[in-house]
């Protein structure tokens, strides 16, 4: 009789996400609104959980209270269904010291104690911060073909993106021979350039540029593996320092992927990730329902619209649309939008709630919603907001960045920070 495999799932979620600033002054980046009604971090879980890995661990540490209570109030089961998320965060030692984590090796080494509880034989490692839809059954499954000690999921990644991945040299049979972290040195991407039969051997249609394999950031360990690489290689971090140390030892394989996989790493790419779910075939896949994407339930009634014309946009529900026009937008949870108003490509958050409690960042806003007559293009508007009537938000003078009281542009993309009031008439 074959033994089952176990397997335990650890999300990495506590990094602060300064490339994502300014969303995650109020945010950690896994807690970042998604879609309009998902969070981030519920990409990672809700795909462990289509595997039926059901015992996850999240390790959070930066403005990790919204977090916690996301996960908290979205993951429950029960005996006949069991599983369990558990978030740990840094702790006080004996001496009343804090064990900040200063690294995603780190964060794991420092709650070996609590993970080494777990019966699994394999650790899957993921990022709170991406997007795919991934069964990892064939993952585990190539990681034990391959006996390999830790295994990478990689994917062809063209020059561009390269220089912002790891990447992995493999041979004919999977086995990683190097590997380097973020190269920016062209004699370096030479290297790693894959050759033309790479493309014939997994099936994967070839496109003139150069093309490498980048490392996903998502790593299935054999147990006893993770603990030694821990304890071999005291250094901080799973990319920059780790992973080189495995690859050296000859037992890493590559498991190649060519689905759609994003890593939030920066606005634009957050910005376009959302409107991309307003296209068909294209970026995340949420209408599956065989491999849902989980998240809190809200009960909400559907979105009442009145009178507006809707083009290549996402409404979620509760919200209250009396705007004029509306294209190639996410529109959140409870969003209100007032008569006359246009959005295009806008991704609009929502709300937590229609009306603010008496304490609290929002406290002083006695409701959230666009005015009247507003204009707003290609931003991001974030939870909580108040937008006054006649309001233009255009980047009329095309700016690529810009640090305003509540309002920003990155990459020439506006960004109302949550909780911000904008007064009528205002213009940027």
């Amino acid at each position: 009789m074959h033994k089952t495999i176990q397997v335990a799932t650890i999300i990495l979620a506590g990094g602060q996400g300064t490339r994502l600033h300014p969303l995650t002054l109020r945010h950690s980046k896994p807690a970042v609104s998604y879609g309009g009604r998902y969070r981030l971090i519920d990409i990672p879980i809700s795909n462990s959980i289509n595997s039926d890995f059901r015992q996850i661990f999240v390790i959070a540490q930066y403005l990790s209270g919204e977090l916690q209570h996301h996960i908290s109030q979205t993951y429950h089961f029960d005996p006949f269904n069991p599983g369990s998320v558990d978030v740990l965060t840094p702790q006080e030692d004996e001496r009343g010291e804090k064990k900040w984590f200063s690294g995603t090796a780190d964060a794991v080494r420092k709650n070996l104690p609590t993970l080494l509880k777990s019966t699994a034989d394999y650790f899957l490692i993921l990022s709170g911060d991406q997007l795919y839809n991934i069964n990892f059954q064939s993952m585990v499954a190539f990681a034990q073909e391959k006996q390999a000690e830790l295994t990478i999921a990689s994917i062809p990644v063209h020059a561009k993106e390269a220089c912002r991945m790891g990447l992995l040299k493999i041979d004919g049979d999977s086995h990683v021979l190097d590997f380097f972290e973020k190269p920016n040195n062209p004699e370096i991407l030479e290297r790693f350039r894959l050759e033309p039969h790479f493309f014939e051997k997994w099936q994967i249609k070839q496109l003139p540029e150069p093309y490498y394999l980048g490392s996903m950031g998502i790593y299935v360990f054999q147990r006893e593996a993770l603990v030694s690489l821990l304890h071999r290689d005291e250094r901080q971090d799973f990319g920059f320092h780790l992973i080189d140390t495995a690859v050296k030892r000859g037992k890493t394989s590559a498991f190649v992927y060519h689905g759609y996989w994003e890593d939030i790493g920066t606005v634009a790419s957050y910005f376009e990730a959302n409107l991309m779910l307003t296209k068909p075939s294209r970026g995340l896949n949420t209408y599956d329902e065989k491999n849902p994407i989980y998240t809190r339930p809200t009960f909400l009634p559907g979105p009442r619209i009145q009178s507006t014309l809707i083009k290549d946009s996402i409404i979620c529900e509760g919200s209250i649309i009396e705007a004029e026009e509306i294209t190639h937008c996410i529109i959140g949870l409870r969003s209100h939008i007032k008569k006359g108003t246009i959005l295009r490509d806008t991704v609009m958050m929502g709300n937590h709630f229609y009306m603010p409690p008496a304490q609290g960042e929002a406290a002083q806003i006695s409701d959230f919603w666009i005015g009247e007559n507003c204009r707003i293009e290609k931003a991001i508007i974030d939870e909580h907001v108040r937008i006054g009537n006649h309001a233009q938000l255009l980047n009329l003078e095309k700016r690529e960045r810009y640090d305003g009281e509540g309002v920003f542009i990155r990459d020439g993309i506006i960004i109302v920070t949550a909780g911000t009031v904008l007064p009528d008439h205002f213009t940027l």
